[in-house]
């Protein structure tokens, strides 16, 4: 062993010899060419191990304004172990970025409790990781038979059992075992008596949602309970003789009113008003203000003084007023007002709400024995469903995940997905999405993407994602809520020395003062009442609460916004660039014309240049093979679908011609080698710099179908030009009109393309479109929206394929079609889901509304702060005689923040402008 060691420490030394001989070979080699050299250590240019992410949900409750947000967004990014936070008022939600070896998902539950806020785990992006919950979980011995259940079974790494939320967590292997085998093998284990079910993270989150609206119920109705008789003996029992003389009966050094007032007030200010102080003393211990704060201020100050001028008149004799009720009306107003915020900010997360019904609770699965035959059906929970599993969907019921039609011919409407209102026909090979409802027949479907893959989910995580997003414009919002409440206190310090100073040195008469009061009771009452009226949550409600709703909108109209930065671009556009093909066009070419200029016959060119372009994935390539295998097929194979394709893939390999030395040039067509001669196919470019010379017949050809909007593919064979063949790809119907609506909404359209100048003008002229770039090589697609934004202006680019991801990249919005590839629906801000231009106009129209609703939510809350706040201190007192009560000016702050949030629900009247009234849309 010794002898083997010191073998292996002798090499590495003199491999280390050899090293250093070598590097300082380097650097000499260095010097003598006249540059400087030095040897870096090692710890400087290590890099260190990439560690796991992972990215988790949690709901956020106790926050009133964008002050409340910076505070657990700074708390949660100083902690060790995660990389990001962001956090939104809105819907309660916190998404974090974390690095799980450094801290847990309990850690960070923890630290947002320790900042004063409720805080509850809802999903994660681990994989391996499930979270069930158990029905008949109740005793010691229920524990022991699930703990036994779950050792025993293969594939589970760990798991982890909560007893008070019937809970287990669950790490697994997915390739050793199903989530599907999990919960069978439970049930079976404990004979039925334990039943387990994936808990699903947004029926958690509505369940929270309903929670937290019955908490401020309840809290309400306790309050308007004491409140009410504190008000009724303040305002209404001195008029009644027989209430007046029993309440001013003494118990003690008391009035039996004031001691009632006492009582009940006390009740509100530190039981019903308890949540109040814990959230504002856990905001001042972590150096930040919020709402709560001047609550908290306003209250205690009237409560304070109140108590102090009860016992000053209890032992003395001369009793001033009192002001009990004060503080009970201001929780109990701001209590009402937090309920109707709860319900309101509830309406605005209907979007989504909406889209997690369309998934259907259970689903029909399809047992089958070895040999693949039906032998019968059971009902599972629709989230246990597994890719490869058989689904039956019968008539007017919900396609439970996204698939392939193995049997059966139906209907499906899918335009809850789509937007598309004509039912789309399904057979066999059909693709269908989850969520979707099938009309009519029964359908037997193979299930292909499941959770967080399908269509429907996808749909809901962008949603979501533009949801948790902040606007640019929302650092306003977050800079003003910063120093709000430091300001707003300072005011009421100012108001109450202006006040009681001018008193005390006789500057205002003294019946503007009550006959049993004094200046310094005069004075506070302003105060309280800056304090309180002061409304910061109005704020930092305005953009998030538009954004939620405009995206749920969005989505419910096909286009999906990705975020509430590019919902704020996409309303100043001034460009938007279209790519061509598949865009512009219908991306379904079709071969019009073949016309051989050589000997050679119509079908052994068919042939050549479909041998060619087999292997080419350009559209243009399988409109080509599909020609020439009509042509030499048709009316030859079985008249069934799936007839014709079976015949077709065994007739492909016998027909076509091998070709070897492959190769694609972008932007240019493809070349190979058949037969051992060069064969050239694609546009002119390709053909002239290989030195073909193209006859003026062909030349002649080739520009009448370029002026009618044709695209011409040339084809040389041995260095000879042999013929061409002429592309045409439709246009989509609407295209036309949606280029001249972005006219009349003041925006410059342009067509990109790589494709001949001659069909690119056609194209651009039969859609309305002056600005027109061809020829662009797939690389210089961003280096054209680069150019466009020189001079600041924002482009927007609609595009499809993988060679517009770039463009869509650098472009200021990016619209993806939804029918294009996922990368470039990964680039892109807006997803337009319809596959329709039309939703190209509507994405701008609703971002401008949008943001035109999210400035009248400013002007409001602002306003009501500028307005309201001199009121309260008495701005209008010396020529009106209009003072606010500060119960007063608690009801007007409550109401401040309802109100923008119900400013922001009008965005649910959006109506898309229709192709009939695009036209008549002018700039203003």
């Amino acid at each position: 062993m010794f002898s083997g060691g010191k073998q292996v420490l002798n090499s590495i030394l003199g491999w280390g010899k050899l090293q250093s001989n070598m590097v300082e070979d380097i650097i000499e080699a260095i010097e003598d060419a006249g540059f400087e050299a030095e040897i870096i250590p090692d710890s400087a240019v290590s890099q260190p191990k990439s560690q796991k992410t992972l990215s988790a949900q949690f709901r956020i409750g106790g926050m009133t304004c964008a002050n409340c947000v910076n505070s657990v967004e700074g708390i949660l990014k100083k902690l060790p172990g995660v990389k990001g936070a962001v956090v939104a008022l809105a819907t309660s939600l916190g998404e974090v970025e974390y690095v799980p070896s450094a801290i847990s998902k309990d850690e960070i539950v923890q630290a947002i409790e320790d900042a004063g806020f409720e805080a509850a785990f809802l999903q994660s992006s681990e994989q391996d990781k499930i979270l069930l919950g158990l029905i008949g979980l109740h005793t010691e011995r229920d524990v022991e038979v699930l703990h036994d259940i779950l050792k025993k079974m293969d594939g589970l790494r760990q798991f982890d059992v909560n007893t008070v939320l019937s809970e287990v967590e669950i790490v697994f292997d997915p390739e050793a075992v199903g989530l599907r085998s999990i919960v069978d093998k439970i049930e079976m284990g404990s004979n039925g008596w334990l039943k387990a079910h994936v808990q699903n993270p947004y029926t958690r989150g509505a369940s929270n949602d309903a929670q937290e609206a019955s908490k401020m119920l309840n809290l309400l109705r306790s309050s308007l309970f004491l409140s009410i008789p504190v008000f009724f003996i303040r305002m209404v029992c001195p008029s009644i003789p027989f209430l007046s003389t029993l309440l001013s009966m003494h118990c003690g050094p008391f009035l039996m009113g004031d001691l009632l007032k006492w009582i009940l007030v006390s009740i509100v200010q530190f039981v019903v008003g308890k949540r109040f102080y814990v959230a504002a003393y856990r905001a001042l211990r972590h150096g930040s203000t919020n709402m709560d704060v001047l609550v908290v201020l306003g209250t205690t100050a009237s409560y304070v003084y109140s108590v102090c001028a009860l016992l000053y008149g209890a032992f003395t004799g001369f009793r001033p007023p009192v002001y009990f009720e004060t503080s009970a009306m201001i929780i109990t107003f701001v209590l009402f007002g937090k309920y109707l915020e709860v319900l309101a900010k509830g309406k605005t997360s209907d979007a989504i709400k909406k889209l997690v019904e369309l998934v259907p609770s259970t689903a029909l699965l399809v047992l089958k024995d070895k040999e693949g035959k039906h032998v019968g059906e059971r009902e599972i929970d629709a989230l246990l469903v597994q890719p490869g599993d058989v689904l039956k969907v019968l008539p007017g019921s919900k396609v439970p995940a996204d698939g392939v039609v193995v049997w059966g011919t139906s209907h499906v409407n899918e335009s809850m997905i789509t937007g598309e209102s004509a039912p789309v026909p399904k057979e066999v090979s059909s693709v269908v999405i989850g969520g979707t409802i099938n009309l009519h027949g029964i359908l037997h479907i193979q299930a292909t993407k499941v959770g967080s893959g399908t269509v429907l989910s996808q749909i809901i995580s962008l949603v979501e994602t533009a949801q948790m997003s902040k606007a640019p414009i929302q650092k306003f919002a977050d800079y003003v809520a910063s120093i709000f409440v430091p300001i707003v206190i300072t005011l009421s310090i100012v108001t109450f020395s202006v006040w009681f100073l001018c008193g005390w040195l006789g500057a205002y008469p003294n019946s503007w003062v009550a006959e049993n009061s004094n200046c310094f009771v005069f004075s506070l009452m302003f105060a309280i009442s800056v304090v309180v009226i002061a409304c910061p949550c109005a704020l930092g409600l305005a953009t998030p609460t538009a954004v939620m709703v405009a995206t749920g909108i969005g989505a419910n109209h096909g286009v999906l916004v990705k975020g509430g930065d590019a919902l704020e671009r996409a309303q100043n556009v001034n460009y938007v660039v279209f790519d061509k093909t598949g865009t512009l066009t219908q991306g379904k070419a079709v071969v019009t014309t073949a016309k051989v200029f050589s000997g050679m016959d119509l079908g052994d060119f068919l042939t050549l240049v479909a041998s060619a372009e087999a292997s080419s994935e350009h559209p243009l390539a399988k409109a080509v093979l599909d020609y020439a295998f009509h042509f030499h097929f048709f009316g030859k194979l079985p008249s069934s679908k799936d007839g014709i394709e079976q015949r077709k893939d065994e007739v492909l390999s016998q027909w076509l011609l091998e070709a070897e030395d492959f190769s694609a040039v972008p932007g240019k067509g493809v070349q190979c080698s058949i037969n051992g001669k060069h064969v050239l196919v694609g546009n002119r470019t390709l053909i002239t710099e290989n030195g073909v010379t193209i006859p003026p017949e062909a030349e002649s050809f080739l520009v009448d179908l370029e002026s009618n909007a044709k695209t011409g593919i040339l084809v040389a064979y041995d260095g000879d030009f042999v013929g061409l063949m002429g592309i045409t790809d439709p246009l989509k119907r609407e295209a036309a009109v949606v280029v001249e609506g972005l006219k009349k909404l003041g925006v410059h359209p342009v067509m990109l393309t790589g494709d001949n100048w001659r069909t690119a003008q056609a194209v651009a002229k039969e859609v309305g479109i002056e600005d027109v770039r061809a020829e662009v090589m797939p690389a210089g697609k961003a280096d054209v929206v680069r150019s466009l934004q020189k001079d600041g202006s924002i482009v927007a680019m609609v595009g499809d394929g993988i060679n517009d991801s770039p463009a869509l990249a650098a472009a200021d919005v990016g619209m993806a079609i939804g029918g294009g590839t996922d990368i470039a629906i990964e680039a892109a801000d807006y997803v337009l889901v319809r596959n329709n231009l039309e939703d190209v106009i509507t994405a701008i129209d609703l971002s401008r509304k949008t943001f035109s609703r999210i400035r009248w939510n400013y002007f409001f809350a602002m306003a009501y702060n500028v307005v309201a706040i001199p009121v309260a201190a008495g701005a209008l007192f010396p020529f009106t005689g209009l003072q606010m009560p500060p119960w007063l000016a608690g009801a007007c702050m409550a109401f401040s923040s309802v109100s923008v949030v119900c400013s922001s629900l009008l965005l649910r009247r959006y109506r898309k402008p229709r192709l009939t009234t695009v036209l008549q849309i002018t700039v203003e």
